[in-house]
């Protein structure tokens, strides 16, 4: 099958290279001048693998979107409004199946990403994500794990999990597109509350994050219409190893940076989650402690450790 990945990007690489595994035709773009694509160019590696030169490498999108049946974008969440108005205009997508494999909310809307993308390319378009944990560090190594495919429509779902499915990854069918991307989406932000427990010393508190913050999360899905069971599967708890405890994670990684002081010059999309998510709360009226705390600190700059610690020594309630 011919896949094209949209995205050369720490993740859209590792796609490129997983499809190209598992024996699809595999094209790669990047936008013309970026360094991810030139650094690609010139020697088919990046600092996480070593592309097989099998795959084809490009920065002409008509011609990438033309020449593939499934088309995989992989880009920040922030900008995929931006990007899809340029996609949207090209020729001959109505068969075309697209996979969103980023994980995020729209800052400003709380929009999720598979709205986005029915707002921009038309409610027509077949679209799904492709959520869950691993690392590109392990997969490499060929270290297994499990994800989840989502969609609308359980055919693309089938379809996408039928093409991709390996030893490597194992795919679950997505039931509840909703639950799903919110939950992934929202990972990130508890990835950041993990690394400011760990840059200021209270890691022994991530148990209770996990408890809580799989709660929190659960009443925002259920208030928005999808399975409030969702968030304790693939797309989120499911997700937490390689969020909340690993050094591989960007979003821990930002978190901890931030407490410490160190400058953070990685993408950590769980930033803007935040600022979605403390939209979804005013909109649905649901109160998400979690992530007005981070709200806080990050937007109006409060001081972390107070904050982390009022947070959880909040007044004394029943915990169900």
């Amino acid at each position: 099958m011919k896949v094209s990945v949209l995205g050369c990007g720490r993740w859209g690489t590792f796609l490129a290279w997983y499809a190209n595994r598992i024996g699809h035709e595999v094209t790669l773009w990047g936008r013309s001048g970026s360094k991810n694509l030139m650094a690609l160019q010139a020697e088919y590696k990046n600092e996480y693998l070593v592309l097989p030169e099998t795959v084809s490498l490009t920065d002409d999108l008509g011609m990438v979107v033309a020449s593939a049946q499934i088309i995989i974008i992989s880009i920040s969440a922030q900008q995929l409004r931006n990007f899809l108005k340029t996609l949207s205009k090209l020729p001959n997508l109505d068969e075309k199946i697209f996979i969103l494999c980023m994980k995020g909310l729209e800052a400003g809307t709380g929009k999720r990403l598979t709205q986005v993308f029915k707002e921009e390319m038309g409610s027509g378009r077949h679209v799904g994500v492709w959520l869950g944990p691993g690392h590109v560090q392990d997969f490499t190594r060929g270290i297994p794990n499990c994800m989840v495919i989502g969609s609308d429509e359980i055919q693309v779902t089938k379809q996408v999990v039928k093409a991709f499915n390996s030893d490597l990854i194992r795919f679950y069918y997505g039931q509840d597109l909703i639950g799903n991307e919110i939950g992934a989406a929202t990972k990130n932000v508890m990835g950041i509350a993990a690394g400011m427990l760990d840059g200021a010393g209270y890691s022994s508190l991530k148990g209770a994050l996990m408890a809580r913050g799989t709660r929190e999360l659960s009443r925002i899905i259920r208030a928005m219409g999808g399975n409030d069971l969702t968030i304790y599967g693939l797309s989120h708890l499911g997700d937490y190893e390689a969020t909340l405890f690993s050094p591989h994670s960007n979003n821990r990684r930002f978190g901890e940076d931030l407490v410490k002081g160190i400058p953070f010059t990685k993408l950590a999309e769980g930033v803007a989650t935040v600022e979605a998510l403390h939209r979804l709360s005013e909109i649905y009226d649901v109160e998400l402690p979690i992530c007005n705390a981070l709200y806080a600190i990050l937007f109006e700059h409060q001081e972390t450790s107070q904050v982390l610690v009022d947070l959880f020594l909040r007044p004394v309630k029943f915990e169900f």
